[in-house]
């Protein structure tokens, strides 16, 4: 693995603190019920969970600001949610986490995206969700546009957060991209398949194997496969860097179509991959804000995704558990 020393490691962290990062995308809120499950329903082969406790968390681009919130970062959150009461309790969670909610626009004729959770004995047993996918209209796109290039001078760095809930769309981006690369703001992208030719100008896009396959119609079974995946989707993107996020096999970094750098997984235990490509970017993009190279930024990624990985649900990881990563896990890794 390449080496990041502690001192480096240190030094970026603390200029995390108060970084203004702009999220625009998808908002959720991530409803999670806890129970026991004893028995099994009569009326189906289904366990009966016994609801003991329920949490909320910010998901979604949320959870992208919420992890940039975590690691001291100041995140500007755009995006939207319903004139509802899971809106009412999204912004709440929102408040607690001191993230400024001013620019998220209300959208009346959809409801706010919520995940529900049921955990029974630390095991993920249903997810129901209540959404409406379709593209926002385009007075509420021209109200998110104009909120992002208002609030764009003020930002050290940019996340595209898509989760195909109807805010990120093609024209939306044609306006917010060539902009904020204008203005050398880095710009790092969270896509999903769909809209995949419409990700640049960026400075980099981090899909995981399975959308980076599907993109380029390319299988990851072998480091040649895996150069190719990253040398076509690097062409689709018009230069943009790629970070392929692989689950066990860690991440893959292509910067130029000649090389692949490969960050491997933390070896630990894995209780949730939730969210973890959400401290990703917001790791990544914190790095590049702050002068880091791509490596570097990729690295620290690295170290925040598996401190994310090893909590159940929707989790973030602060900058002290990252360093605590760096040692625990990377010690013989790491140079002081």
């Amino acid at each position: 693995m390449r080496r990041l020393k502690k001192s480096r490691a240190i030094d970026l962290l603390e200029k995390f603190q108060n970084t203004k990062i702009l999220v625009v995308g998808d908002l959720m809120l991530d409803e999670f019920l806890w129970g026991r499950a004893r028995r099994i329903a009569p009326e189906a082969p289904v366990p009966i969970v016994e609801i003991e406790r329920e949490t909320l968390h910010i998901g979604g681009a949320g959870n992208v600001a919420a992890n940039l919130a975590a690691l001291g970062a100041k995140p500007i959150i755009i995006g939207v949610q319903g004139n509802d009461i899971n809106g009412e309790r999204l912004c709440g969670e929102f408040e607690k986490a001191g993230i400024d909610t001013s620019s998220i626009t209300i959208d009346s004729l959809r409801p706010t995206t919520v995940k529900t959770r049921i955990i029974a004995h630390s095991q993920h047993v249903v997810r129901a969700d209540r959404e409406k996918k379709t593209p926002v209209n385009s007075e509420v796109e021209s109200e998110l546009i104009n909120n992002f290039l208002r609030l764009l001078p003020s930002a050290q760095g940019v996340i595209v957060s898509d989760y195909e809930k109807g805010v990120i769309t093609p024209s939306l981006l044609e306006k917010i991209l060539p902009s904020a690369v204008a203005q050398n703001i880095p710009v790092c992208i969270d896509p999903k398949l769909k809209k995949f030719e419409h990700y640049h100008p960026a400075t980099i896009v981090t899909p995981n194997q399975n959308e980076a396959e599907a993109a380029s119609g390319i299988t990851i079974d072998s480091e040649e496969n895996l150069a190719l995946v990253g040398k076509k989707l690097r062409q689709m993107l018009e230069g943009a860097s790629v970070l392929i996020t692989r689950g066990e096999e860690g991440m893959s970094l292509f910067e130029n179509d000649n090389e692949v750098v490969n960050v491997p997984t933390i070896a630990r235990e894995v209780y949730d991959v939730t969210g973890a490509g959400d401290t990703v970017v917001a790791t990544l993009a914190l790095g590049l804000a702050c002068g880091a190279s791509m490596l570097e930024s990729a690295i620290l990624a690295n170290y925040a995704a598996g401190v994310v990985v090893a909590k159940v649900g929707t989790a973030t990881a602060s900058a002290k558990e990252v360093l605590d990563e760096i040692d625990n896990f990377f010690h013989h890794n790491v140079a002081d």
